[in-house]
């Protein structure tokens, strides 16, 4: 094996966890894999001979790589938005798993809680917030690495990562633990749009709960605060789920998919928190439906 097959090796070995932070910088699958590919890039031109850590090294040239990336979208501003109290939030792409569990790729990419709420939340940071928090708070990369990306101290770094830090906290819900709970939520949930009944959902809806729609070409993103207005949505919801469907899950939460003539018409990702519903948030996309490849079997 010559030095440019021992050093593709070595980099395959990182790839799962350059995947892992280029998803969480980015909020993106297809960008994330343009930023691994453009680390390795990086890498076959670099003499990494003296570098003692290469996986610290890779990690900082793949957040540097999605700083840029993030920098160049808020310039262009060319994704779809939505307005949240205020601020314009981006629903990021959704990882997909099975009905009991995902399969070990896709646990590394949604390891340490990253759920769709806090993805979402991430969305709302600012690119040099957003690489401090991940960085440092996710991937546990001292601030003395960080701050050269940024061509800031190490002292306006962690400033930066605990300003995102509290925003994380304050608007991130956390989900309950227990998996088997949420799903029963999620099912009472569907069988009271399925049948209509406003009085049952606003049982299993938390009062302020936020339901979100990514839309699409053919309609407009939506975004609804409330039980009552959830509630009073839900039965085109329930419509629309109450055909060929199955559970999935979203980003480690459970989820539905449904489905019309075999093909992917839309997906529901709840988080529940409290034995109650407190994020919804639906993908109806036809082109991002089409790029998750789920299937009806």
């Amino acid at each position: 094996m010559n030095g440019e097959d021992l050093l593709a090796e070595r980099f395959e070995q990182h790839r799962p966890h350059l995947r892992a932070v280029a998803y969480r910088m980015l909020g993106s699958l297809s960008e994330a894999e343009d930023a691994v590919q453009e680390t390795w890039f990086k890498l076959s031109r670099t003499d990494v001979g003296g570098v003692v850590n290469v996986g610290g090294w890779l990690t900082t040239v793949t957040g540097r790589v999605c700083l840029d990336l993030l920098r160049s979208r808020a310039a262009r501003r060319e994704d779809p938005l939505q307005e949240q109290d205020g601020r314009e939030v981006r629903l990021p792409d959704p990882i997909i798993g099975g009905a009991r569990a995902v399969d070990p790729e896709q646990e590394i990419l949604t390891a340490d809680s990253v759920g769709i709420a806090l993805m979402i939340v991430l969305e709302t940071l600012a690119p040099a917030e957003r690489l401090a928090f991940v960085l440092h708070d996710l991937f546990s990369v001292p601030f003395d690495e960080i701050a050269p990306i940024l061509g800031r101290t190490s002292a306006s770094t962690r400033q930066l990562a605990s300003r995102a830090r509290r925003r994380v906290q304050g608007a991130a819900p956390v989900p309950d633990a227990d998996l088997a709970l949420r799903r029963e939520v999620v099912e009472a949930f569907l069988a009271a749009a399925r049948g209509g009944d406003f009085d049952a959902l606003l049982t299993v809806l938390d009062p302020d709960v936020v339901a979100r729609s990514d839309g699409g070409a053919l309609r407009p993103a939506t975004f609804r605060r409330g039980a009552n207005e959830v509630a009073a949505g839900a039965s085109l919801f329930g419509t629309q789920f109450a055909g060929e469907s199955r559970p999935v899950l979203v980003n480690g939460e459970p989820a539905v998919a449904a489905f019309a003539d075999g093909r992917p018409v839309s997906l529901a990702a709840f988080t529940v928190r409290g034995g109650r519903i407190v994020e919804l948030n639906i993908f109806t996309d036809p082109e991002r439906l089409e790029r998750l490849g789920l299937s009806a079997a």
